[in-house]
């Protein structure tokens, strides 16, 4: 199964204004991307380094007036669902590699400190079976259930603490309250953002956008949770891995640049 991933941005720049892109899979999807393009209009040098989260970043210097940046691709997708492991368990702090650490702590869009009382009254009982991921699941489907998707609710400055408080949100501030709850519980949950097409499922009826889900550590490997859709999904390309989205923006600018227009593609290529 072969999957059209890409974007198109257009910006208004007022002068010269240096950036950093993250719109490309992530190093570890390397393997299943082919016929990757990204351009510019007007042409512009770029350079490519990697983030502390291993996160593949472009630099550029946007120019004064019009800008565009596109990227496509071509994803292979196994067409099988997110990973699952019934029998992966929760581990004692003590117990963690050293990489998952980090994803314990509170973070800008994550206070798990300032959750930590309800996530104790509201999930401290499901106890972490021995045969299976049930806090985690019960986290995820918590937050699917009581937080309403809303577009109009969208703001960078949306934090889990104001999600909960409120009730509503986009995919990212699902992302950040799944994981805010789970470290407050001293489970390892980190934020990733990419390309989701709709294979699978029914068509939603609005365009495409880049999609936020959360990774938790269980047994001995991350795993995918999606507290926006709750569902095991198929086709997933991650662009990005952070503490939360104040790691991994789509476009940082150092400087006074206006967004104009941004489509997102991600859908199966049909053979014919």
């Amino acid at each position: 199964m072969d999957i059209s991933i890409g974007c198109r941005f257009s910006f208004e720049v007022a002068e010269p204004t240096h950036a950093i892109v993250l719109v490309e899979p992530h190093v570890e999807e390397a393997s299943r991307i082919s016929n990757a393009r990204f351009s510019t209009t007007p042409g512009v040098p770029s350079t490519i380094y990697s983030d502390l989260f291993g996160n593949r970043c472009r630099r550029l210097t946007l120019p004064a007036g019009t800008f565009g940046l596109e990227f496509s691709a071509t994803a292979d997708a196994s067409g099988a669902p997110d990973d699952t492991d019934d029998f992966a368990r929760e581990l004692h702090p003590a117990d963690l590699p050293d990489e998952a650490l980090a994803f314990l702590l509170p973070s800008r869009y994550c206070q798990s400190d300032q959750l930590a009382p309800f996530a104790l009254q509201q999930f401290g009982q499901v106890l972490p079976d021995m045969n299976g991921v049930h806090r985690v699941r019960a986290i995820t489907r918590w937050v699917h259930d009581q937080i309403g998707f809303d577009y109009g609710a969208a703001s960078a400055s949306t934090t889990a603490v104001d999600v909960l408080q409120d009730g509503h949100g986009v995919c990212r501030d699902f992302a950040h309250l799944g994981i805010a709850l789970c470290r407050a519980l001293n489970i390892p949950a980190r934020y990733v953002f990419g390309y989701l097409p709709d294979i699978g499922v029914p068509d939603p009826g609005s365009p495409m956008d880049f999609c936020a889900w959360m990774e938790v550590y269980i047994g001995d490997r991350w795993y995918t949770f999606d507290p926006r859709n709750d569902q095991h999904r198929i086709g997933r390309t991650i662009i990005g891995r952070g503490r939360d989205a104040a790691d991994v923006a789509m476009v940082t600018t150092f400087g006074n640049v206006g967004l104009g227009s941004m489509t997102v593609t991600a859908e199966e290529l049909i053979p014919g």
